[in-house]
Formats: structure tokens, C-alpha cells, sequence
């Protein structure tokens, strides 16, 4: 409901009414507290932690505390360098300035008061690390692990984290673990077996649950979140979804909330945060909005975001912005599951390539996820051939490494696929004429682009796109490949193919805000009262996705600077 008039009633009433559960609406919410206001957090669905549960929880913050000390330098000057090169005609000063200024102080912030820690990565490079002003790494930041069981009974209010960041879809590996597994380095197997031990003796906790008590990535966050919200008694309303914002002389002053099929009026004196995600579940706001053809089933996002924080805001007159873009990445279809799997890491391994309906190449396989999206639209745009792609990979590949939606064959082999699978979720032939008969695609550009991928495989230059020619490129390749770590030969039989949807993380598009995370109408006027934060707004990183956090870091940062101001803002009568 949206009122230009006094309402008469309120069923509960607050200083702070923040919606939405991931790392940003909790951090917007345990800011606004630790300056004394009452704060009330409003999630829809039964389980806490938003689309944040089921990432890799980094967070990309230049000039961090933590770099000089892990020997590595970075400036002011670099950081806005690097964002306006990347960012390009998106870039907004005003907004980056307060991301540089506070993302630093955000993270002192939390570890200080509410014991949720990060750790910069230094080896995790910006995703345009030859760009001036890109680092090498740094920059991003990994939330440090957080045993289960200070949640108590919370736990089981914790959104599951996507299994494809679990070893086996059970044990938790951190993002440095991650790393060091994939690319094979020193000590990788030896790795894996003590995360698996520890795992299996923790005889006390496998009687409660599968999951691992050791919560890593966007988990280890949440949840260290929750407990420092649970700490603070903030009350958080579970299965309370956002269905208006209440008005009055044009000042946002509460919100209407749906709750097991009740209607509740909260007011909000100071203000409302609106972090409660993208659109990227609703499938008529995809086809207004995105690039054609798009599919909510293609989201690698729980289906929890439909746009409520966008649609309350349009409906007061609030201006969008970006709404054709998104955090995209390539994702295939896990059959159970309630989303489909992003491919990550799989990408910038040797003896793969993703070719069109063509057979043709047509983007760096190792390039940042959103790029892959983007190469997918535009391709199909000059060919129609695009939109599924295709991934296709040797034996080799198979053996060694993950493929989205199975483990490397020298633990789950080709006999443990499940019935069904094969030709329907992974295809295999033995030839790679017999594999293009069956996905659909050219045999001859097929057989043309391994050939020349070969060639790229024997001299470790990539000719077309470069593929490993950057530390970013090669973060995830294969470090006893040689000469490059991305390239190698497809030549080994049988020949494999996944199906690669252009899916996403989350939309980028939202309600345009400020530099203070106010909500803007179209001439540019703030509505007071409305804030908005994480993917609710338009990314202040534009159409890009400058390196691994970029996400997560800004809503984390804006919902820190929002609660700040919402501090000093003025107590609706």
C-alpha cells in the first residue's frame, strides 16, 4: 500500500525497517543499531542469508588494512584509475569516492564490533589486472570460516550454500583452498584428504547434520552476521516479504508486510533499507528488462529475488537505472537442484573450448563470467547461433578436472554418472563429429576450432582470444600444464559437451542512488526515507565487474554509509 496520508494505525514501529537478509541488509542493520536505533530486519522466505549464503562471500576493497602487511601496495590514485578505465561511461565519482573512503572503515567496523572477519587474498587477482591501476592481488578479501555451532538453533535457519562450492557437495573449502585445489599446486591432494578427515571425525556433528560445521565463503559470513544480530537481540521477521512502502508528503515513513497470509503496517521513523536483491526470479520483469532470450531458470541465484524492493520503489516514483544488466555467468543445469550451477573455475583448465551452434569459438573461456554473458549476447546478436552455448572438452579434461555439474572422472567416473545424465545433462560420443550430431552443432567449425585450439595448445599463445595471457586467466589453470596453464590439446576420446546458459549471480540493474545510498527520482531529487543497497540498486560499478567481491563488497559498504546517515537524519513525527 502507498499513502500520501497520515496512517492511523501501525502495528509495530521502529527506527530502521531494513528488508532483506544477505550481507548487506545485516551489516545496514547491525550499523543502524550500533548508533542507538532501534532496527527491525524483514526476510521472505524461511531461511536467512539471501543470494550472499550461496556465493563465495569476498569482497573486493582497494587500500584494505591488510595489504602493506601481506606485502603487497596500493593507492587511491590506482583504485580510481583502475575504475574508471573498467568502469568507463558509468562511473560515477561521487559514489566511488565514498566506496574508496569507507569500504576500509566497513571492514574495521565489523571486525571490531561484530567479530566477522575478512582476510585479504593476495593472490587473487582484479579481474583486468593488465588495466592501469590493477593489481595482481589484494584487493579482494575472503570472509574467515565460523564454526556452525555459535549459531545454535540459527543454524538451521541458514540458507544452504551452492553445493558446487563444496568438495563432494558436502565438505567446506575456502576460497585459498579452492585455488590451491583447482589449479593442482603443491600439497593440493594432500589438501583434500585432511579437509575430508577433519569432515568424517566430527563424529558430534554428523549426528546432527551432513552439512559441514566448518561455514566457509558467502556461509562463514551470513552466518557470522546472524550471530552478531542474535547478539544484539535485533529482531528479524523470517517468511515476511515486502509488499509496499508507506508515504507520507512524500517521505517514505513504513512499510507493508506480508506475513503467513497477514498484513502488517511497520513504520519506519528514520528510514527503510531495501536490500532484499534483484529480478533476476521474476520472469516477466527478465523479458522487460534483459536481453532476449532469458530464462529464470537460467539463474545461479536462489528463487527468492522477484524485484519487491525495485517494484515498491517504482511504485513512488523512484528512477532504475542498468536494469538490462547483470553480475551474468555461464551456468548448466543440475538436475534436483533448485537453481543451476555457475562455472567458475572449469573455464580456464586446459583441453576445453565454448563454441556457438557454428562450432565456432567466440570469447576467452577463462575471461571474467560477466564478459562470457556479454560475448554470448553479442554473438548471438551477428549469428543467431548463440544462446545455448556449448563447452566441449576431451577425456583428458575429464579426468582431471570438475565440469559443473560432475566431479573430476578420477573420483566420479564415467559409471558413477547418474542413469539418465548422459546425452541428456552431459553429452559424450566418440567422436567429435558424433558429439556435434548430437548437441546440435556444426561438425565442420567443430572440427576447425579444436584443430586451431590444438595449434594454440602446442605454442601457448592463443591467437583469437588470448586465453591465459593474464594473471587472471591463469589463477584457475592447471599449474603442471605447460606452456600455458589454460591451453592444452583436445585430442583424447571420448568427447564431451555441457550445455552453458548465459545465467547470472544477480541483476545489476535497481533504484538509482546517491553517494549516501538515498533513493533518487528521475530529476535527480531524493526520496527521503528510502534507501537502497546490494542488488536493489544499480550497481555503482556499472556494466562491468571489476574484480572478485565486487558484488558484495559495495552492498556491504553503502549499507554501512546508509545506516551512517539514516544516524543523522531527522525522526519522522
Amino acid at each position: 500500500m502507498n499513502s500520501n496520508h497520515q496512517i492511523l494505525h501501525w502495528d509495530d514501529a521502529y527506527d530502521v525497517v531494513v528488508v532483506g537478509s544477505g550481507a548487506g541488509a545485516m551489516t545496514a542493520a547491525l550499523r543502524a543499531h550500533d548508533h542507538g536505533l532501534s532496527v527491525l530486519v524483514l526476510e521472505k522466505s524461511e531461511v536467512f542469508g539471501g543470494t550472499t549464503a550461496v556465493s563465495g562471500g569476498g569482497i573486493w576493497i582497494p587500500c584494505n588494512d591488510q595489504i602493506s602487511a601481506l606485502g603487497g601496495s596500493d593507492s587511491y590514485e590506482e583504485a580510481i584509475t583502475y575504475l574508471q578505465d573498467v568502469v568507463g561511461e558509468d562511473f560515477d565519482r561521487s559514489k566511488i569516492d565514498a566506496y574508496l573512503e569507507n569500504g576500509p572503515k566497513m571492514v574495521r567496523y565489523l571486525a571490531m564490533q561484530a567479530t566477522t572477519h575478512f582476510h585479504a587474498v593476495p593472490r587473487y587477482p582484479d579481474y583486468y589486472p593488465d588495466r592501469e591501476g590493477g593489481k595482481p592481488g589484494y584487493r579482494t578479501m575472503e570472509p574467515a570460516s565460523f564454526d556452525a555451532e555459535r549459531l545454535g538453533e540459527l543454524f538451521d535457519q541458514l540458507r544452504e550454500p551452492s553445493p558446487a562450492t563444496l568438495i563432494g557437495g558436502r565438505i567446506a573449502m575456502t576460497q585459498v583452498e579452492a585455488h590451491t585445489i583447482v589449479a593442482k599446486e603443491p600439497g593440493w591432494l594432500w589438501l583434500v584428504m585432511r579437509l575430508a578427515l577433519r569432515y568424517a571425525m566430527d563424529f558430534a556433528w554428523r549426528r546432527r547434520t551432513r552439512r559441514d560445521r566448518r561455514l566457509t565463503l558467502g556461509n562463514a559470513l551470513v552466518a557470522s552476521l546472524r550471530a552478531a544480530l542474535a547478539q544484539r537481540s535485533i529482531p528479524v521477521w523470517m517468511e515476511s516479504g515486502l509488499r509496499s512502502l508507506h508515504t507520507i508528503d512524500e517521505r517514505v515513513v513504513g512499510v507493508c508486510v506480508e506475513q503467513q497470509g497477514r498484513t502488517y503496517r511497520i513504520q519506519a521513523r528514520r528510514g527503510v533499507v531495501l536490500a532484499c536483491g534483484g529480478f533476476e526470479a521474476n520472469q516477466a520483469m527478465r523479458e522487460e528488462y534483459l536481453p532476449t532470450p532469458t530464462n529464470a531458470a537460467w539463474t545461479a541465484a536462489p528463487p527468492i529475488n522477484t524485484g519487491d524492493g525495485i517494484r515498491a520503489g517504482l511504485e513512488i516514483g523512484a528512477d532504475v537505472a542498468l536494469m538490462g544488466h547483470t553480475w551474468g555467468a555461464p551456468t548448466v543445469y543440475m538436475p534436483g537442484e533448485e537453481k543451476q550451477r555457475t562455472l567458475f573455475v572449469e573455464r580456464a583448465a586446459p583441453r576445453c573450448v565454448m563454441v556457438n551452434a557454428l562450432g565456432r569459438r567466440f570469447v576467452n573461456e577463462a575471461a571474467p563470467y560477466t564478459d562470457i554473458i556479454y560475448a554470448m549476447y553479442e554473438d548471438h546478436a551477428r549469428t543467431q547461433a548463440n544462446v545455448p552455448a556449448w563447452m566441449v572438452f576431451d577425456a583428458e579434461y575429464r579426468k582431471r578436472y570438475p565440469c559443473g555439474v560432475l566431479l573430476p572422472g578420477s573420483v566420479q567416473p564415467d559409471s558413477k554418472i547418474p542413469a539418465g545424465w548422459l546425452d541428456s545433462v552431459i553429452f559424450r560420443a566418440d567422436t567429435l563429429t558424433e558429439l556435434a550430431a548430437k548437441i546440435g552443432v556444426d561438425a565442420q567449425g567443430l572440427a576447425e576450432t579444436v584443430q586451431r585450439m590444438n595449434s594454440y595448445a602446442a605454442s601457448g599463445v592463443d591467437l583469437e582470444f588470448g586465453k591465459g595471457n593474464n594473471n587472471f586467466d591463469r589463477y584457475y589453470g592447471d599449474t603442471t600444464c605447460e606452456p600455458n596453464p589454460c591451453l592444452g590439446p583436445i585430442e583424447r576420446a571420448p568427447f564431451y559437451a555441457l550445455r552453458i546458459d548465459p545465467g547470472e549471480l544477480g541483476t545489476k540493474g535497481g533504484l538509482r542512488t546517491d553517494a549516501s545510498a538515498r533513493v533518487l527520482r528521475p530529476d535527480g531529487s531524493i526520496i527521503a526515507g528510502c534507501y537502497a543497497v546490494g542488488n536493489t540498486s544499480a550497481a555503482v560499478m556499472g556494466k562491468t565487474y571489476p574484480g572478485p567481491g565486487s558484488t558484495i563488497g559495495p552492498a556491504m559498504t553503502f549499507a554501512y554509509i546508509a545506516a551512517n546517515h539514516i544516524a543523522v537524519e531527522p525522526v519522522t513525527p
